[in-house]
């Protein structure tokens, strides 16, 4: 579905969806006066009060070509009303008219604002995502093709509007990751379709196994040894910063193509769900995608670590005891707790060889994360303060929030080990995702700001919302780039 900006109402819509904060407001929009009389007939009729949110939806017009008109409120106080909130109405636009073909969205005058425009336009691309190709009964999918704004500014909009249309993309190339069942993706398919990603100026790198058994990475090799599928470490560069030479900004991925739990099997209830346990990884891809496409003005990396986890006469147990790249050893107590092994080798390696301005990896870790926050909030945790501001205040800004928990020495000593340098679990319980946390900080050097987003309740939604259908949410990618757009570009 496209979204465009233009300065009059097309002929070929067959519906209108007209935002309005008051009656009065429908003289200054430019309609025929025969639809003004349809409107107001509707209005009066139905008892609309152009309430924020609320919605009308008037058929059998008098123009037989038209099929609908839709009037929304927003209600008096537009100034209480934000770009987040224009967005769900975006949402809500692609939502209510997935029946029709084109529609035109005419808007209060009173709402002058590019950006709300905007805004209302990337909504619409967000809302209008669905991840239907393997069915082939009952298919109910989107009629809508394109949705028009009307605005007197609309070549600079246009122009603007390509930053929130790659940011969409990278979006959607997420949530397709994330939906994907783990027969089709596993770890070199994943590998492939990272490298197909050159052609929008990003440099791969893959590494298999080989490789990573030269360079020592036993943590992360570790995890799929019980697995037929060959396990890969993807490296993602983008250079958009060509005139300065600066550190790049590293994001890392967990990429459990599927997770198991190994020889510490998982219950089946609910395992099938374990395909998105690589949304670590799909936000990174996402995002680095984004900031191809976009042309972002800034030096990237992006990491991700690509295995499957079963159980096998090969499988790692608990209780062997491997030793990562960075030479410490690790006791592998429980071989369901195999995100942070992969982890630990892929920050190891990134920050060792890219000396990175920041480091901060994506994974869905614990369920332990889900128990504190649920699925509204994702769990950060750092060793910077000034980082975990920008994350928070990115985050907040698109509604990808975070909240930061703790990080302490003396949850770091339940991590420590009789017979290793550390253990993969807690041995007391309790606080797994603070453990789990100061486990990947055992693999950061002191001097790289870090931070961990646990986001194990937000990469997969069974609900869905205004800017998703349920399923993959592709949280990360909208965060990230706004993160690096405020303090890095």
């Amino acid at each position: 579905m496209k979204v465009k900006f233009v300065s009059k109402l097309s002929k070929m819509s067959d519906a209108i969806f007209i935002i309005l904060s008051k009656k009065s407001s429908l003289k200054n929009l430019g309609l025929k006066d025969e639809f003004i009389k349809e409107i107001l007939r509707s209005i009066d009729n139905k008892g609309f009060k152009f309430k924020l949110n609320e919605m009308l939806e008037i058929n059998n017009l008098s123009d037989k070509k038209l099929k609908s008109i839709f009037v929304y409120g927003l209600g008096n106080k537009l100034n209480n009303i934000s770009f987040l909130d224009y967005e769900k109405i975006g949402g809500r636009i692609t939502e209510l008219t997935k029946s029709k073909n084109q529609i035109s969205v005419i808007i209060d005058k009173d709402v002058s604002n590019d950006e709300f425009l905007m805004r209302l336009g990337y909504g619409s691309i967000l809302g209008s995502y669905e991840f239907n190709k393997y069915k082939t009964k009952n298919l109910r999918k989107s009629e809508l093709s394109l949705i028009e704004i009307i605005t007197n500014n609309s070549l600079k909009i246009n122009r603007n509007f390509n930053r929130y249309k790659c940011i969409a993309e990278g979006v959607f190339f997420a949530r397709d990751l994330v939906n994907e069942p783990s027969n089709i993706l596993y770890p070199k398919e994943y590998a492939n379709r990272i490298k197909k990603l050159k052609k929008y100026g990003l440099k791969i790198e893959v590494f298999g196994e080989t490789k990573m058994k030269a360079l020592k990475m036993d943590s992360l090799l570790g995890v799929g040894q019980g697995s037929q599928r060959e396990s890969q470490l993807v490296l993602m560069h983008w250079n958009g910063n060509k005139a300065k030479k600066t550190k790049p900004l590293c994001f890392v991925g967990k990429g459990v193509c599927f997770d198991s739990g190994g020889i510490s099997i998982k219950p089946s209830n609910k395992m099938e769900e374990m395909i998105g346990d690589m949304g670590g990884s799909a936000a990174v891809v996402g995002t680095m995608l984004s900031l191809a496409k976009r042309k972002a003005k800034v030096n990237a990396i992006g990491v991700v670590g690509l295995v499957e986890n079963m159980p096998d006469g090969k499988a790692q147990k608990p209780g062997d005891i491997v030793k990562s790249m960075s030479g410490q050893t690790i006791e592998i107590q429980n071989t369901d707790a195999e995100g942070r092994l992969v982890l630990a080798d892929a920050l190891w390696y990134a920050q060792k060889r890219f000396q990175p301005e920041l480091m901060i990896d994506l994974a869905t870790l614990t369920g332990a994360m889900v128990v504190s926050l649920g699925s509204l909030i994702a769990g950060l945790f750092s060793n910077n303060d000034k980082l975990s501001k920008q994350i928070f205040e990115a985050g907040f800004n698109v509604d990808e929030k975070v909240w930061r928990m703790p990080l302490h020495k003396n949850y770091d000593k339940l991590m420590n080990s009789k017979n290793a340098d550390v253990q993969n679990i807690n041995y007391v319980g309790g606080a797994g995702s603070t453990t789990a946390a100061q486990f990947l900080q055992r693999f950061v050097l002191n001097k790289t700001p870090w931070a961990h987003l646990d986001i194990a309740g937000m990469a997969f939604s069974k609900y869905g919302g205004a800017l998703n259908s349920s399923g993959a949410t592709g949280f990360g990618v909208r965060l990230l780039n706004e993160l690096v757009e405020e303090n890095y570009e």
